[in-house]
């Protein structure tokens, strides 16, 4: 058995709880990004993406541009049209370089690109990936059931970009895909696939991602893929050998046929994971979203082996308290409850609480 580490951190200290605008408030957001002092949420329960070009200081602020509907206050999923350019349905993962935006727009099985950030409320993006359209909305376009290709998608939940690569954890496909260049066009063919042998291959193996629902790189080149379904992270030491060979490092199980919630145990451990759904590099620390544990994990360094235990952890008072013990079980001010999407900046951590319908900014401690 590994041994807990004895380092911890108390949650929320000098945090800021963020709800959104006071009379139209956050519900169970699953994506949000930070560049430059912006902050860009995905406000999943309510189909739209919000933009705030300065970081809120309090409980509400007002946002700058709303997305996926035509004004601030509508929530219905695709604006209760029919897709299109404007609309989005289940909005998840979400990145930004502070001119360009991508959003992973999942149950239109598609990810929508803005090459200069929006200014208007319902602004219609640029570019669509993985349908032939704006107008078309079909898992891997022709509808359940059908084959992928390197144009498809299959509720895609997770984006990330370096400024000139695109990644995509197209997750009903059980793949990721990666473009050379941020898509200018509708309907781009893949460069590379991760995951799978062919495009068009829907079989799998454990040692492929599972249900890969987040994908980041690291500025040094290194690929975190959390696998949700199987309780575990990904991690190559350098994401182009992804393209050739299975994980380096296995985070969250012992090996690849590992996939039990919290290793089988009744209670969480440094070195367990139950439903994580993000991670995130910052600095030498790889921050994972422990989602059904409430809590965020860091690793420091990153790990060389599997299994590695955590160096440290944000919501809990210990490495053994999870969702299910009575003092965590309703979401409160004091605690996470159930955190989908992480994002890092400078000294901060944004942190989509998606239980409690709030995003929570914590300065990071060294």
């Amino acid at each position: 058995m590994l041994e807990t580490p004895p380092i911890t951190t108390k949650f929320l200290l000098e945090s800021t709880l963020f709800y959104g605008d006071k009379g139209n408030p956050l519900l169970a957001p699953r994506g949000v990004w930070m560049h430059q002092g912006s902050l860009f949420v995905s406000d999943t329960g309510q189909n739209r993406v919000f933009i705030w070009k300065t970081l809120p200081k309090g409980m509400h602020q007002t946002p700058d541009v709303t997305l996926g509907q035509p004004e601030a206050t509508a929530t219905k999923r695709n604006s209760g049209q029919e897709v299109s350019a404007s609309t989005l349905h289940y909005p998840s993962g979400i990145w930004s370089d502070g001119q360009r935006l991508v959003v992973a727009d999942a149950w239109n099985h598609r990810v929508l690109i803005w090459h200069q950030l929006p200014t208007a409320n319902g602004q219609p993006a640029d570019v669509v990936v993985g349908q032939p359209d704006f107008n078309s909305n079909q898992p891997n376009v022709s509808g359940v059931g059908s084959d992928p290709s390197a144009q498809s998608l299959n509720w895609p939940y997770g984006v990330f970009s370096d400024g000139k690569k695109l990644w995509i954890a197209d997750t009903g496909n059980r793949r990721i895909l990666c473009y050379d260049q941020i898509p200018t066009s509708n309907y781009i063919v893949a460069d590379h696939v991760i995951g799978k042998e062919h495009f068009e291959e829907r079989d799998y193996e454990n040692t492929d991602p599972i249900w890969p629902y987040s994908v980041k790189i690291s500025t040094s080149g290194a690929m975190a893929v959390t696998d949700t379904q199987y309780y575990r992270v990904l991690l190559w030491h350098n994401w182009e050998d992804s393209l050739t060979q299975k994980a380096d490092v296995i985070i969250g199980q012992d090996s690849f046929e590992g996939n039990g919630q919290n290793q089988y145990r009744l209670q969480p451990a440094s070195f367990t994971l139950n439903w994580c759904y993000d991670s995130f590099f910052h600095q030498d620390s790889l921050y994972v979203a422990d989602t059904g544990n409430s809590r965020i994990l860091r690793f420091t360094p990153l790990p060389a082996r599997n299994n590695p235990a955590a160096h440290s952890l944000i919501g809990h008072d210990d490495f053994g308290t999870g969702s299910e013990n009575a003092k965590t079980m309703m979401g409160t001010t004091n605690a996470l409850y159930w955190p989908f999407a992480i994002c890092a900046e400078d000294n901060l951590l944004a942190i989509a609480d998606t239980g409690n319908h709030r995003i929570v900014l914590k300065p990071l401690e060294s």
